[in-house]
């Protein structure tokens, strides 16, 4: 995101040369990109100790509701999971 309001800028700024206009959006994405933080967007505040990582939570919970979604299918088509099974196994 910081990227695209740089060059975004630089773009308006050069573009600016000839018109007044194009400095005041230059000016616009300049407040956005001080508006919205200046930080990486990498940087997390550190997790207190034994906490789980919010991306291992998320990786867990989109695991989790895949294999109640698998379980439902099996349930609901067993003909048609068997012969996937048998035509997955060989």
């Amino acid at each position: 995101m910081r990227h695209i309001l740089a060059s975004g800028t630089v773009v308006l700024v050069i573009l600016g040369l000839g018109d007044r206009l194009w400095w005041l959006a230059a000016v616009g994405l300049l407040y956005l990109y001080a508006a919205r933080g200046r930080g990486s967007p990498g940087t997390t505040p550190p997790a207190a100790p034994g906490a789980v990582p919010d991306s291992y939570r998320a990786y867990r919970e989109r695991r989790d509701r895949l294999a109640g979604w698998e379980r439902r299918y099996r349930r609901e088509r067993p003909f048609e999971a068997r012969r996937q099974e048998r035509e997955k196994g060989g």
